[in-house]
C-alpha cells in the first residue's frame, strides 16, 4: 500500500517541482491540494501520487513527474486493491487517456468531465477588456469606477483577514439565502485554510475597499511558470459590477508584479448554468480538458 502522507510544508520545493512539471488543471495546484478535502501524497519512482477524498469518494489525480509511469500506474492499481475500493484516475488529459490506453490497452473506461474543465484567459485579456467582445464589461467596470470614485484598491495582508472574513460571511449568508440547498461548507473551510496559511500556500489577495468597507475580494496563486491559478472571488450582491472591478484589479495587479504570467485559470464551473456563463463570458482563450477513467475490472462494484 502507498504510504500517502499529508503534505510537509518542508518539502514544498519537491512538490513543486512535480505539480509544475505539465501545464494542468487548478487540482494540481499546491494550494487547492492543501485547502480543499482530505488530500495526500507520495513520491514514488520520480512522481508526485496523489490521493484525494471528497464527500467519502476516494480519486486518484494522476500521478505528475518525470520517468517511466509504468511502475506508479501498477502501485495505484495494487493499492487500490489493497484499499478495496475502486481505482478511479481523476483529472486526466487527453494525452493521459492515450497513455493509460497504449499500457493497458481495453483496461480502463474513460468518461469526459465538462463540469470540471478548467477556463484560462490571457492576463492581457481580462487586465485591458479590448476590443468589441469586451465592451459589456468595459461598461460594467466603468460604470463602477463612476459610483465608486473613492474605491481602494488593496492586498490582503494578516491584519485584513478578520474584515475579509466577515466580508465573506455576508456573502455566504446572502447565498444561502438565496439558495438555501447548496451547501457552501466545503468552501467556507477551504477559504479559512487559505486566509490563515497566506504566506506558507503562497497565495496572494485583493480587496476593493470604500469608507473601509470591503466591497469584493479575490485571492490566488501560482499555479505554473505562467500561469496564476484564481482559488476565491466574491463581491457583495448589492454592489453592482464589482465582480467586474475585482476581476480586472486583479488582472492589472499580477501582471505588473509578474510580468511572466501570461495566462489566469479561473478553475471550474461545476455544472452550474450561470457560472457556466459567467465564465464564457469574458472569453477564455482555453479550456482545460479534464477526463476521468474507471478500472473496468471495479465495473462491478458502482
Amino acid at each position: 500500500m502507498i504510504d500517502f502522507q499529508k503534505f510537509d510544508p518542508a518539502r514544498k520545493e519537491e512538490y513543486l517541482r512535480c505539480l509544475m512539471s505539465s501545464r494542468r488543471g487548478c487540482e494540481y495546484s499546491y494550494a487547492n491540494l492543501n485547502l480543499w478535502g482530505r488530500q495526500r501524497g507520495a513520491f514514488l519512482d520520480g512522481y508526485l501520487v496523489l490521493f484525494s477524498q471528497f464527500e467519502r469518494v476516494s480519486v486518484y489525480p494522476y500521478p505528475v513527474g518525470y520517468g517511466d509511469p509504468k511502475p506508479v500506474l501498477d502501485a495505484i492499481l495494487q493499492d487500490a486493491r489493497e484499499r478495496g475500493i475502486v481505482c478511479r484516475l481523476s483529472s486526466l488529459l487527453a494525452g493521459d487517456c492515450m497513455t493509460l490506453e497504449e499500457l493497458y490497452p481495453g483496461r480502463f473506461r474513460f468518461n469526459p468531465d465538462r463540469d470540471g474543465c478548467d477556463y484560462v484567459y490571457r492576463i492581457d485579456d481580462l487586465a485591458d477588456l479590448k476590443g468589441r467582445k469586451f465592451q459589456k464589461k468595459r461598461n460594467h467596470l466603468n460604470r463602477f469606477r463612476a459610483e465608486h470614485p473613492d474605491c481602494e484598491i488593496r492586498p490582503i495582508t494578516e491584519g485584513d483577514i478578520p474584515a475579509v472574513m466577515e466580508m465573506a460571511a455576508a456573502w455566504y449568508d446572502q447565498r444561502m439565502t438565496a439558495d438555501p440547498h447548496h451547501d457552501r461548507q466545503l468552501e467556507k473551510q477551504a477559504l479559512r485554510r487559505a486566509l490563515s496559511r497566506m504566506d506558507e500556500l503562497g497565495i496572494e489577495g485583493l480587496t476593493l475597499r470604500e469608507n473601509g468597507r470591503i466591497l469584493a475580494m479575490t485571492m490566488g496563486s501560482r499555479l505554473s511558470a505562467d500561469t496564476f491559478d484564481i482559488h476565491f472571488e466574491k463581491a457583495l450582491e448589492e454592489v453592482e459590477d464589482a465582480y467586474a472591478a475585482i476581476n480586472q484589479a486583479f488582472a492589472a495587479h499580477l501582471r505588473e508584479k509578474y510580468p511572466e504570467v501570461r495566462y489566469l485559470n479561473r478553475e471550474d464551473d461545476l455544472g452550474l448554468p450561470g457560472l457556466r456563463q459567467a465564465k464564457l463570458s469574458y472569453c477564455p482563450d482555453h479550456l482545460v480538458e479534464k477526463f476521468w477513467a474507471q478500472d473496468r475490472e471495479d465495473d462491478d462494484e458502482d
